[in-house]
């Protein structure tokens, strides 16, 4: 069912970094100084000039137009959702999250993100950064020593440019790993135990990997001294009131978690990749990752110098308008245009982020039945601003 919603701007509760003296600290005094900057909060109340009535009514025809020539059967599995400087213009929920219990999808039914999990682990890790917890140029090996590959930086994970190879192709030699649950510790020592030549000399070029994020949450989770669920509740979802939103555990929500499906409506089952996390694995909902994306239009999400790190490319080794930053896509133009999103894809999952920034616009879809569907959505994005879409591929699946 289709309707239409409008939410007050949120107060956000932000994380502010506290500068502390250099000490030598025994462990668990090193764990609570840690502990005690990452937690320590201050209100922020994000402002937004209200959108106009005659802009809402102006936006709404079109993108309900858009909507059903999208799912001409209104049969999205999923949530829908577009907004202007946080006001939901356009919100949509249906399909159903697990056939066996008949349980429906709502506003407030989480669903797996699959990669646009990466947009909340790489804003935690540059939370980090932003403590001065973590260096943007830091060896990773400076962190988790048992990391076998000497020149690779947490910037390189974070914009795909490591060279490392995928751990779910490695994982799936018998002779490597036998098909029980992996866990994303198991992945690093794998890596230090075989040492897996890189698929090319780090910073060299662009090439989009799993493995970067799964190690990345080993990072926070050092760095931290929390395991990175934790980390991300603590950090990102609960200061952000996204109440909705958890890291999956196998253990812990197999039964309880929403499914996926096939095009057919059969179940795609868990399998042994299914609890790692930092790639995927965050479960999430269309307003969730609304108040997240409305906090990065604040200067105290993050410090204005790191946002600009943030959103810029740093692959340019093929000509084209496709890019990466640092946890987010792009799609820059000769005109100056730019287009943030990500897509995600697990089993039955897919999903799209898409933030036009200099508008304030979200786009947001997310399915738990198997669709290139979602990824169309960034199609909204000339009904917001000039953007030359003819010129980009043509639904950003990548």
């Amino acid at each position: 069912m289709k309707f239409l919603k409008f939410i007050p701007l949120i107060v956000l509760f932000i994380l502010a970094s506290c500068k502390k003296e250099k000490r030598t600290l025994a462990h668990h005094e090193v764990k609570k100084e840690v502990k005690d900057t990452i937690l320590r909060i201050k209100p922020l109340d994000i402002t937004l000039n209200k959108v106009p009535q005659a802009f809402v009514d102006s936006k709404y025809e079109s993108i309900d137009n858009f909507y059903n020539h999208i799912w001409p059967r209104n049969n999205l599995s999923g949530g829908f959702l577009v907004a202007k400087n946080g006001q939901v213009l356009y919100e949509t929920y249906g399909g159903i999250a697990n056939r066996s219990t008949k349980e429906e999808i709502n506003s407030h039914t989480a669903l797996h993100l699959a990669s646009v999990s990466k947009v909340l682990t790489a804003a935690v890790v540059l939370k980090l950064i932003d403590f001065k917890k973590l260096e943007l140029d830091q060896k990773v090996n400076a962190i988790l020593p048992e990391f076998p590959y000497e020149d690779i930086t947490i910037k390189m994970l974070l914009n795909h440019r490591s060279g490392l190879p995928n751990y779910a192709y490695f994982c799936d030699n018998a002779e490597i790993w036998d098909r029980s649950m992996l866990k994303n510790q198991d992945i690093l020592d794998l890596m230090a135990k075989h040492k897996f030549d890189l698929y090319f000399k780090p910073d060299k070029k662009f090439g989009y990997c799993n493995t970067n994020y799964a190690v990345l949450a080993l990072v926070i989770e050092k760095v931290t001294h929390m395991n990175y669920r934790d980390a991300m509740k603590k950090i990102i979802f609960e200061p952000l009131g996204m109440n909705d939103t958890y890291v999956f555990d196998y253990e812990k929500h197999k039964d309880t978690a929403s499914l996926s499906y096939k095009g057919n409506n059969v179940l795609y089952k868990f399998d042994f990749l299914d609890d790692i996390y930092g790639d995927k694995n965050i479960y999430s909902t269309p307003r969730d990752l609304l108040k997240f994306d409305m906090a990065t239009y604040s200067d105290d999400f993050l410090n204005p110098d790191l946002v600009k790190k943030v959103f810029k490319g740093y692959s340019y080794e093929t000509k084209g308008i496709k890019n990466y930053g640092l946890g987010i896509r792009l799609r820059e133009w000769k005109t100056g245009e730019k287009l943030f999103y990500h897509n995600g894809w697990w089993h039955g999952n897919t999903s799209s982020y898409v933030t036009l920034k200099k508008d304030t616009v979200t786009i947001i879809a997310l399915s738990n039945k198997f669709s290139y569907k979602p990824y169309k959505v960034s199609k909204l994005a000339p009904l917001f601003g000039t953007y030359p879409m003819k010129d980009a591929d043509e639904d950003l699946f990548d």
